[in-house]
C-alpha cells in the first residue's frame, strides 16, 4: 500500500475525532467494521443533525407560517433561519432567491417545467452534457417534448472531460438554457462550469448548475459562478433526505410561473382569481419538510465549522491515495480519468461484472455502489454494463482504502 505519511501530515481535520460524530460509522456489517464508500448516493449524518431534528419533534413540533401560537412561531423562526444559513453557505445575493424543494431532482423538474412553460417554443433547444444524471436529462426531455423543442448534448472525451470548444460551437440562437452538472456522480469529473457559464452568458443564455455532487466537496459561490439556477440536496451534504434547495436569480424567478398550487404560494384566492405570493413562497406550495429543513440547517452549521476548504483539501489527498492504491489491483480499469476530479472513482476489474464485485465487497463490510448510477448514457458511451463506484467523504480513512483494495484483490481471484 502507498504510505500514509503525506496524507496524515497535510490534513487539517482530526478525522479520528470527527468519525465519532457519526454514530453509524461504529456499525458492524457481517461482523466487520463498516467501511462506507457510497457517499455519492448519500452521506452519513452527524449527531448534531439527528439531534436538531429530534429537538424539533420533541420540543416545538408545529406547522409553520400560519400559526400565532408559540410552537408555530418557534418552528417558523427556526425553519426560516435555515434559509438564511443557505444564503450564506452559497453566497446568494438575496434571501428570497433560496427556494426549498425535496431535493435536486425536484429543483431541476421545477425549472424545466416552469422555464419551459414561459420560454420554450418549437425550434428552441436545451443543452445538457454527455455525463448528466438522469435527473438532469429526463425533465428536459419532458419539457422539450411538451413544447416542441430539441434536447442537445455537449460531448465528452474518453477521459470523461467535456469538450469546451464543441460546447461553445453549440451555443446558437436556438438555445434557451444550458443545464450541466458541476461534478459527475459517476466519473467524478469537475466540470469547468464557470467558463461554461461565461460562454453561455456571452450569447445571452442562462445556465442551471446541478451541484448535487459538488456542494459537499468544495466551496460553492453562486455569485462567483454567476449561475442563473443552482440545485442541490440535503442528504448529499450530511443532512436528511427529503429536503433540497433551488437557488435562482431573482430576475428569472420573477419571470417564470409557479410550479405547484396551494398552501404558502398564494396571497389571495377566490374562485375567479388567485394572486400568487412573493418570492420565495411563490414556489413553496403546501406544508414543507420542516424537520428535514432544520436538519439541513444543522448540517450547514457542521460543514461551516469544519470549513469547506479544509474538507476539499482532505478529500483531494484521500482521492489521490485511493487512485494510487487501486492501481495495484491487476486488471483494474478506471472509468473516467479527468484531470480535475472530486472524490468518486468508477472502475471495472477484469471481465468481472460490477454487481459480483460489489456483493463480495459487501461481505467484507465495504459499501460501494454498483450499476449505471443513473447515468446510462455514460455506460453506453464506454460500452459497459456499469461500474463499481467508490465515493469518498472526509470521514473516510486510508486504512479503509487499504481494506477496499485488499477486498477487491480477493474478489478478482474468486471471480477469475
Amino acid at each position: 500500500m502507498p504510505g500514509n505519511s503525506t496524507i496524515s501530515t497535510a490534513r487539517k481535520l482530526d478525522i479520528a475525532q470527527l468519525r465519532s460524530d457519526f454514530p453509524i460509522l461504529q456499525t458492524q456489517v457481517y461482523g466487520k467494521p463498516l467501511v462506507y464508500l457510497d457517499n455519492a448516493a448519500t452521506t452519513q449524518k452527524p449527531s448534531a443533525v439527528i439531534q436538531a431534528m429530534n429537538d424539533y419533534y420533541t420540543q416545538y413540533n408545529s406547522n409553520i407560517h400560519r400559526g400565532v401560537h408559540y410552537l408555530s412561531q418557534k418552528a417558523t423562526a427556526e425553519y426560516e433561519l435555515v434559509r438564511k444559513k443557505v444564503q450564506g453557505f452559497i453566497n446568494a445575493e438575496h434571501l428570497h432567491e433560496v427556494i426549498f424543494t425535496k431535493g435536486t431532482t425536484e429543483s431541476i423538474n421545477l425549472v424545466a417545467s416552469c422555464f419551459g412553460r414561459k420560454f420554450l417554443r418549437p425550434g428552441n433547444s436545451i443543452i445538457v452534457s454527455a455525463m448528466e444524471h438522469h435527473s438532469n436529462i429526463v425533465p428536459w426531455q419532458m419539457a422539450c417534448e411538451e413544447h416542441g423543442a430539441e434536447l442537445r448534448v455537449a460531448p465528452m472525451n474518453e477521459k470523461g472531460e467535456l469538450l469546451l470548444e464543441e460546447f461553445e460551437r453549440m451555443l446558437d440562437e436556438t438555445v434557451k438554457l444550458v443545464s450541466v452538472t458541476y461534478v459527475s456522480n459517476t466519473l467524478g469529473t469537475v466540470n469547468p462550469v464557470k467558463e461554461m457559464i461565461e460562454l453561455a452568458h456571452g450569447q445571452g443564455i442562462p445556465v442551471l448548475v446541478d451541484a448535487a455532487q459538488a456542494i459537499q466537496h468544495m466551496p460553492v459561490d453562486v455569485q462567483e459562478l454567476d449561475a442563473d439556477f443552482l440545485a442541490f440536496s440535503g442528504h448529499k451534504m450530511y443532512g436528511p433526505t427529503g429536503i433540497g434547495v433551488l437557488y435562482g436569480k431573482e430576475k428569472w424567478l420573477q419571470q417564470i410561473p409557479p410550479y405547484q398550487g396551494g398552501g404558502d404560494m398564494i396571497k389571495t384566492v377566490t374562485f375567479e382569481k388567485t394572486t400568487y405570493n412573493d418570492l420565495p413562497l411563490k414556489f413553496e406550495a403546501g406544508t414543507p419538510a420542516i424537520a428535514e429543513g432544520i436538519g439541513l440547517g444543522a448540517a450547514i452549521d457542521y460543514l461551516q465549522h469544519l470549513g469547506m476548504a479544509n474538507i476539499a483539501e482532505t478529500e483531494a489527498q484521500l482521492l489521490a491515495y485511493t487512485t494510487e492504491a487501486l492501481q495495484e489491483v491487476k486488471g483494474l480499469r478506471f472509468i473516467g480519468e479527468a484531470e480535475s476530479k472530486a472524490a468518486s472513482i468508477s472502475f471495472l476489474v477484469g471481465n468481472t461484472h460490477p454487481f459480483d464485485v460489489g456483493e463480495i465487497l459487501d461481505k467484507h463490510g465495504i459499501a460501494v455502489r454498483t450499476g449505471h448510477h443513473c447515468t446510462e448514457p455514460i455506460m453506453h458511451y464506454y460500452g459497459i454494463p456499469g461500474t463499481v463506484r467508490a465515493s469518498l467523504a472526509f470521514y473516510n480513512t486510508t486504512e479503509e482504502i487499504d481494506k477496499l483494495v485488499a477486498a477487491i484483490q480477493k474478489a478478482a481471484m474468486l471471480l477469475s
